[in-house]
């Protein structure tokens, strides 16, 4: 069954409680007469309370009011905050430096507004020894509790000992923070863009600028070299006649 409102000629009923394009009350009047007056106004004729005796039409423009429906719904979607529960696991006797890698990953989950599961897995002989798992849960409690706090607090749940954490920070906090930051990121590589290309047009006028400067210096030193090299031709002695022998 269609969700579409009927419209125009779609309208079945021989009258509709009419209400004109600025939301004024027109009155009961039968639908021939609010067909007339959608062409008249150049609009659609909407049925916007069906179940309403008589059903209730607006005048307005249908292709317009879609669009922005379709993108109030759209921006709804975007707003809006899906609960996430994140899990990690740890066995009681971790190694430090793996315990700070999983910390690491529940410091992202809870900047990011999501909630995180803590799952401690015994195995065979530690299962005696619960409060190992207590103690490092309570451990992981207090390095995050500037972010998070405990939403459940730690419990046996056959081989394992779980604990929630839970964000202080809304996740629609998050997500506004993250595209702020996203925006500052992008306009800074923009920035960044936009200066080398003022720096390459001045390096290329000061390249031209050279280039001006070191052809007029050369036309300049040209000129001596050519006076220097035809001297020795006009200052050249004149070779004298041999005298004869025997004189």
């Amino acid at each position: 069954m269609s969700t579409e409102p009927r419209i125009n000629d779609r309208i079945r009923v021989p009258e509709v409680r009419l209400v004109g394009p600025s939301g004024e009350q027109v009155g009961i009047v039968p639908l021939a007469k609010a067909l007339e007056l959608a062409q008249e106004y150049d609009l659609d004729l909407v049925e916007v309370a069906a179940t309403a005796r008589p059903p209730v039409c607006k005048l307005m423009d249908y292709g317009k009011f879609k669009y922005e429906s379709a993108m109030k719904a759209r921006e709804a979607r975007k707003n809006q905050a899906h609960t996430v529960i994140k899990e990690m696991k740890l066995r009681p006797k971790i190694d430090p430096h793996d315990y700070d890698t999983k910390k690491g990953h529940v410091v992202r989950f809870l900047k990011q507004g999501d909630k995180v599961k803590i799952t401690i897995m015994f195995r065979g002989r530690e299962q005696s020894r619960p409060e190992l798992g207590f103690r490092l849960l309570q451990r992981l409690a207090d390095d995050v509790q500037d972010l998070g706090f405990v939403e459940s607090s730690p419990k046996q749940d056959g081989r394992n000992m779980i604990m929630v954490l839970g964000p202080h920070k809304k996740k629609t906090e998050a997500m506004a923070e993250a595209r702020a930051l996203a925006d500052a990121r992008k306009a800074e590589r923009l920035g960044r863009t936009a200066g080398p290309e003022d720096d390459a047009e001045d390096l290329d006028d000061a390249e031209l600028d050279a280039d001006i400067v070191d052809a007029v210096e050369t036309e300049e030193l040209d000129a001596p070299v050519e006076a220097e090299a035809e001297a020795p031709e006009a200052d050249a002695p004149v070779e004298q006649p041999a005298a004869p022998q025997g004189a």
